[in-house]
């Protein structure tokens, strides 16, 4: 017998449609919220929201006193112009040639910088379009997190710096000396210590948050923690996040069944080898609620917390790190944290409109290319009439005509196609320009789906801009991806 509709004493359950675009969860794989029992997460740019610009900067000058004090660079790189708004995620540092690319999903270079020089599409084609380039070889560094923008700005500002003066480059050591140092500014505290001792100026406290975890624990999904911080630098910024909105909890800590710091992904879920240990150093045996571990890897996780299989669902903000590992390496589920969607989703609000008109133009230049074509062939048969006609001694002044009109047809719709193309392509820079000044979209690639937005399409099952938006759904929400067509299916054209 059916159930009479609308079923009685049933919770409301906010309908996808009514939540706001940028507040929604988007879906690339159907995932059942009811089927998940546990859900971690990652922290830093996750459940950590950062300014980036103010860390962006505070990691550059940390590391430029570093590359001229400790390893010997040029000063001039202590007055450089290093632009934090010159790079995106899903960048490929090109540590031969000194270049910083875009590519769509293809492995297409739309886009390419040599220090904060644009490149032409002569010199993209010549340098980069004989051969495929391996985004995982030596030569290439992918960017990929939030994290590693500054390494770029850092790169290209002082390709432009050194080579202004005339020195010369070891581009790979440059960029390898870029690294390190980085990574020694995070290590001795010059990084660490100044956004723990200024946290209001380099972290966003999101007061829905920890509403949105106690959802889910309050439906009997367990939570758990695990991140590359160390446990000091954790207890800091947790506890700064959650203070004033524990709403009966006694800490932040009282949120999750498992935490888990400097977990050292992506070798957390590729190694098989490694323990978790507690505070005096000493291997766990098992893993207690509210205690803070280190360590450990993704098999002991599974036999210490009872936590595998694709009931986990896993939040991070790093394709490689955490969601394409915690993909490749295990059936857990993956939710992508993408700080940008907010900016992206607002702008392609704006270039709608243009977007439509590319769209139209698109239109308008097939059916200008099929006439070209016809026209064309009725030119070449005019022509070979015309030479039969003189062979046989027949009057040639109709078809002389008629050539000549054809003739005419043909560059009139040259001459279109010639605007049209143009016009395509001022509305290409245009869209490119309001979604980032030198990169366009972190998501698209001209026309195509960048590199980065392919990889969020095949290893994020849901995707969104913060954590404490999934308390927009139900716990128990099914989220369905949008049914996928292939072309012959949308019926297009396979010209």
């Amino acid at each position: 017998m059916q159930l009479p509709l609308p079923i009685p004493d049933l919770p409301p359950d906010q309908a996808p449609s009514e939540v706001p675009p940028r507040q929604r969860v988007y879906v690339n794989r159907n995932l059942r919220l009811d089927c998940i029992t546990a859900v971690g997460f990652d922290m830093d740019y996750t459940l950590a929201i950062y300014d980036q610009r103010a860390m962006d900067r505070l990691s550059i000058d940390a590391t430029v006193r570093k590359l001229v004090v400790e390893l010997g660079y040029p000063e001039c790189l202590l007055d450089a112009a290093f632009r934090t708004d010159f790079p995106i995620r899903g960048l490929l540092v090109d540590r031969e040639l000194g270049n910083v690319l875009k590519m769509d999903r293809y492995r297409y270079v739309k886009k390419a910088y040599h220090g904060m020089r644009e490149l032409s599409r002569e010199e993209r084609h010549k340098l980069y379009h004989s051969r495929p380039i391996r985004p995982g070889s030596a030569r290439y560094h992918w960017v990929d997190t939030l994290y590693g923008l500054s390494e770029v700005t850092l790169f290209a500002g002082a390709i432009e710096a050194l080579e202004r003066v005339g020195t010369e480059v070891d581009r790979g050591k440059l960029f390898d000396d870029i690294r390190r140092s980085i990574d020694l500014a995070h290590q001795d505290g010059s990084i660490l210590d100044r956004i723990t001792s200024h946290k209001e100026f380099y972290l966003r406290r999101d007061p829905d948050l920890p509403a949105a975890l106690h959802r889910l624990k309050s439906v009997g999904k367990r939570l758990f923690l695990v991140t590359n911080s160390h446990a000091a630098y954790t207890e800091e910024v947790m506890a700064y996040l959650f203070q004033g909105y524990l709403n009966g909890y006694s800490s932040w800590r009282a949120f999750f069944d498992v935490i888990v710091t400097a977990a050292k992904k992506p070798d957390f879920f590729r190694r098989d080898d490694l323990s978790f240990v507690t505070a005096t150093g000493a291997r766990a045996e098992s893993l207690e609620r509210g205690v803070i571990y280190a360590g450990g890897c993704l098999s002991e996780l599974a036999r210490l917390g009872e936590l595998e299989g694709d009931s986990v669902l896993y939040v991070g903000d790093h394709i490689y790190g955490d969601v394409l590992r915690a993909k490749k390496e295990s059936a857990w589920r993956t939710m992508m944290i993408i700080q940008e969607m907010d900016r992206e989703l607002e702008v392609h609000e704006e270039v709608t409109p243009l977007l439509d008109r590319m769209d139209q133009l698109e239109a308008i230049g097939d059916v200008l290319h099929e006439e070209l074509r016809f026209r064309t062939a009725r030119l070449k048969q005019l022509g070979r009439d015309l030479e039969r006609a003189r062979e046989e001694g027949l009057a040639t002044t109709e078809i002389g005509a008629r050539r000549v009109h054809h003739r005419r047809l043909v560059e009139r719709l040259k001459t279109r196609l010639r605007d049209l193309s143009a016009e395509l392509e001022e509305l290409e820079v245009r869209v490119d320009r309001a979604f980032h000044p030198y990169w366009g979209s972190l998501f698209k690639a001209g026309p195509e789906v960048s590199l980065f937005g392919d990889q969020v399409e095949q290893y994020a099952c849901l995707y969104t801009d913060r954590v404490s938006n999934i308390a927009r759904y139900s716990p128990l929400h099914y989220f369905r991806s949008p049914r996928d067509r292939m072309p012959h299916e949308l019926g297009a054209s396979a010209e």
